[in-house]
């Protein structure tokens, strides 16, 4: 999953930045509101984090851009600010959800879940491929009786093939999935974790299209 993540603050969006890192998703973590458009406009993602007190363009700018582009990205917006009107004012223009700073890591990842899986048009928190069952929470992924925890690499190639299972997706569009800019990438990696995921879970578990990429079955 990658995630663009708008803070001006340097602090606060050094440990987000790090949090999300850790959990395993791609970031890409700008400082203002002109920069935000700028990689909206190159790049393709899964969920925006935007602060609302921004330079240049300040959040609620930023996401009334990109609603009026009618796009459907999922947008968390964060905010020092907590009256009703600040709330309804960045619900109305379109955010998906808001939290108030100061908060907890645990509580943003958990509010990230759940706005991606509305996207997906799926309420339930486990991926149910009909053969894996994939739980974002806990990187855990169950065939049959047997659990397995995954990396944090594997879970991230997993999460982004569940997530749009029956579809097949390419090397490049793996790498762009779950790897941020900074991140350097080996050129047989994404083969390397498939070859991983297979062992753990099955040699079918992932199915191949020779010169085209890689999916799971569609339930």
């Amino acid at each position: 999953m990658r995630i663009l993540l708008v803070e001006d603050d340097l602090m606060i969006g050094q440990a987000v930045y790090e949090g999300l890192q850790q959990q395993a998703y791609a970031v890409d973590w700008v400082k203002d509101g002109e920069a935000a458009l700028l990689a909206l406009s190159t790049h393709e993602y899964d969920v925006g984090v935007f602060d609302i007190g921004l330079p240049k363009k300040n959040g609620l700018q930023v996401l009334a851009a990109l609603r009026g582009q009618r796009s459907s990205l999922p947008v968390l917006l964060l905010t020092a600010r907590d009256t009703v009107d600040d709330r309804i004012t960045g619900l109305d223009t379109g955010a998906d959800d808001y939290l108030v700073k100061p908060f907890e890591m645990k509580e943003l990842l958990a509010r990230i879940r759940a706005i991606s899986r509305r996207r997906q048009g799926n309420a339930e928190p486990i991926l149910d491929n009909g053969v894996l069952k994939l739980n974002p929470a806990t990187k855990e992924v169950q065939r049959d009786d047997k659990t397995t925890r995954l990396s944090s690499r594997e879970f991230a190639l997993l999460l982004a093939l569940m997530q749009q299972a029956g579809t097949i997706l390419s090397r490049s569009d793996l790498e762009e999935r779950i790897y941020g800019w900074n991140e350097e990438v080996e050129s047989n990696a994404i083969e390397f974790l498939i070859h991983s995921l297979r062992k753990k879970l099955g040699s079918d578990s992932i199915k191949n299209v020779r010169g085209l990429g890689w999916f799971v079955a569609k339930a």
